[in-house]
């Protein structure tokens, strides 16, 4: 399954830094996540043979939606139907859920409009322009060092948001940073806050084969799901939509994947993937095992316990297979020594330019110099910064409405917040109690009993008595009481008696030293010489390049095809007939109840998931799978094992995207769940 977005937690701190990948010459046939306003166009067509237009690249563009979830999607209907992934919804699904009605294990199977009901806490983003802000950006940071360049750069980058789009909850705006700084970019949305679910598969239809499968094929996951966008409590009317082919594509047709993917680091410098290799893998993976252990044995107590805890443990044990396809990359002996090979090869470039040389200076010698003090860092940053809180919702809201009625957060947009904390999502206490406790004694674990930070955060509780105390005794669960405090500022805030916000006052101050020192020590200068790394790239390459993922919208294109590993040759397709084949009777091989009843009706040689040479990553997941034609034949959703090295660099020969046909979702809609209106729609007669 490729991951949703991964969360801060999982994602690392060294992602805040620097420039370097491949050289453009050697960059992998059909290699890239590309931004709009600098998709090769003219090589793609003389590549793939198509004939594709700025006309085609701007309705993609405004088709693709981007899900505040994580995830990606399309709109395939006038009507403001979405297609994304089963996976993608899931969340939504388990909010609708509860204990006498588990949509979860019997699918959510609306039959007319009426019967769509609105996700909680989930937004769909659709971009519609893009404008570069480069230069106020870094004029914002002339002068300043450490933390004090940190802060200037975020709050020019605040501020021009707010110029833009205001508190208009109709509008999102986001400056991104593109080449680790070498681009900064203002990205508009128009945004949806009503979306409802339409459809989704059971879960053992959308996830069949389970982790067994999961980055791997041959596949046999229906992992479709369908939503609405709503506004003003209508169906939104969009002149922009992708229509849909119920026929698969063929080998070696073109493809192109619109989606969003989260985070790579193909432009990172050695130093810094060996930082990565070092201490952000290991550490995570040695943590996010002991919480899935958790989660398991939590899952265990009750039926009920297993149907709250579902949802989590997916994300959890998802990530810890593709993580642990990072770590597996970066100790590839072979797959390091061309990430070397290629940053010699630039840094050689430079040597060759006197004139480039005195302009860009040594910064690669400067972020190896940082590492030390990243190695340093790296645990209290981590404990006490990015992943504090342990991805507790109730920690992540007092926090927030502490720093920004206290005034921590500069130019922070209450109206945004205000909209966040009136999410109707459900906030499970006994999850939140885990996830507290588990941070808090992974935080002493890591950093010490001894440490001052940890004496401060518990004082003479166990970490598990706090926790307890924390979420019992808090009044955020209630989305009055929370919003009350936000209007309140900082005298409500400060005279508050919650133990949760008084928890966070007494130690917001350490996190944020915290994070001044990393600003300080490893964010700032490591930006700096980044800048020059990109500006380097430029020089050399021209815009011949594409940056990491940003979660920003981004095409890639490709091929249809399989791949040879180790002699063995690996067939694009499957079929449907195989799905029954494949079927054993026992999780997570046993058939969804309909599935079995509707083998007799079928057709079981319409193809059921196929894969591409595109390049993707987590965030992609949804993301729609469109011909040259600018239709729609499929969803993509997860990647092979070879792919889970992706972060780091694109392998043309292994690299593949796994798609849920959209072939195979007509058959299903048509055969399997009997929703012939929502056919209708999609215009399948």
């Amino acid at each position: 399954m490729l991951i949703r977005r991964l969360s801060a937690g999982v994602a690392s701190a060294a992602l805040v830094c620097a420039t370097l990948s491949f050289a453009p010459a050697a960059q992998a046939r059909e290699e890239g996540m590309w931004t709009f306003d600098n998709f090769p166009l003219a090589r793609v067509n003389r590549e793939l043979g198509t004939n594709l237009t700025q006309g085609w690249l701007d309705h993609i563009r405004m088709s693709a939606v981007r899900l505040t979830t994580g995830c990606s999607a399309s709109v395939v209907s006038p009507e403001g139907l979405v297609l994304t992934n089963h996976h993608c919804v899931l969340e939504c699904v388990q909010n609708l859920s509860s204990p006498e009605n588990d949509y979860v294990q019997n699918g959510w199977l609306t039959a007319t409009r009426d019967e769509e009901r609105q996700c909680p806490g989930m937004a769909a983003e659709i971009l519609t322009e893009i404008t570069d802000v480069t230069d106020q950006i870094t004029a914002a940071g002339e002068g300043l060092e450490g933390d004090a360049y940190v802060q200037a750069r975020t709050a020019a980058a605040t501020r021009i948001e707010r110029e833009a789009c205001g508190d208009d909850d109709t509008r999102r705006c986001q400056v991104i940073s593109f080449y680790r700084g070498g681009e900064y970019k203002l990205y508009e949305y128009d945004s949806y806050s009503d979306v409802r679910l339409v459809f989704a598969p059971e879960m053992q239809a959308g996830f069949f084969g389970g982790d067994p499968d999961n980055f791997n094929f041959p596949r046999y996951a229906l992992d479709a799901g369908f939503l609405r966008l709503y506004r003003d409590g209508q169906p939104v009317r969009s002149n922009h939509f992708l229509t849909w082919n119920p026929n698969t594509p063929a080998e070696g047709d073109a493809t192109f994947v619109a989606g969003n993917p989260g985070s790579t680091a193909r432009l990172l410098t050695v130093s810094q993937m060996e930082a990565q290799r070092d201490f952000d893998l290991p550490i995570g993976q040695l943590q996010r095992s002991e919480l899935r252990g958790r989660l398991i044995a939590f899952s265990e107590q009750s039926d009920e316990n297993a149907r709250i805890a579902l949802d989590p443990l997916f994300g959890v044990e998802n990530s810890f297979k593709a993580i642990y396809g990072r770590d597996l990359a970066l100790n590839d002996r072979a797959f390091m020594q061309r990430i070397r090979d290629s940053e010699a090869d630039l840094r050689a470039r430079v040597a060759a330019d006197p004139a480039l040389a005195e302009r860009i200076g040594d910064p690669w010698s400067e972020i190896d110099a940082v590492q030390d003090d990243y190695a340093d860092l790296f645990l209290p940053y981590r404990q006490l910064v990015s992943s504090a809180g342990g991805g507790s919702t109730l920690y992540g809201m007092a926090r927030a409405i502490v720093r920004a009625t206290v005034g921590a957060t500069p130019g922070a947009s209450t109206a945004a917040l205000e909209r966040a904390l009136s999410t109707d999502a459900p906030i499970e206490p006994e999850l939140e109690e885990m996830y507290l406790s588990f941070w808090l004694s992974k935080t002493r674990e890591y950093l010490t009993v001894d440490h001052p930070a940890v004496r401060q955060l518990l004082g003479s509780e166990s970490p598990e008595a706090l926790a307890d105390r924390l979420v019992s005794g808090t009044t955020l669960m209630d989305r009055e009481a929370r919003l009350a405090l936000l209007r309140g500022g900082a005298e409500a805030v400060q005279a508050s008696t919650d133990p949760l916000i008084q928890f966070v006052l007494a130690n917001d101050a350490t996190s944020r030293q915290t994070a001044a020192e990393w600003n300080n020590r490893i964010t700032a200068p490591t930006n700096r010489a980044a800048e020059r790394i990109a500006a380097a790239r430029f020089a050399v390459y021209g815009n011949e390049a594409y940056p990491d993922a940003t979660f920003s919208l981004r095409l890639s294109y490709g091929r249809v095809a399989g791949w040879t590993y180790r002699g063995q040759e690996i067939e694009p397709f499957t079929y449907i007939n195989g799905l029954y084949d494949r079927a054993t009777g026992s999780s997570p091989f046993d058939l969804a109840p309909q599935w079995a009843a509707a083998q007799g009706r079928v057709n079981g040689d319409v193809v059921f998931d196929y894969t591409t040479t595109n390049d993707i990553i987590g965030g992609n997941s949804g993301s729609p799978v469109v011909n040259a034609a600018g239709e729609v034949v499929g969803a993509a959703f997860d990647g092979n094992i070879h792919s889970l090295g992706g972060n780091y660099g694109y392998d043309g020969a292994l690299n593949r995207t796994v798609v849920v046909s959209s072939s195979a979702i007509t058959e299903a809609l048509r055969n399997v769940y009997g929703r012939e209106a929502l056919l209708h729609e999609l215009g399948v007669h």
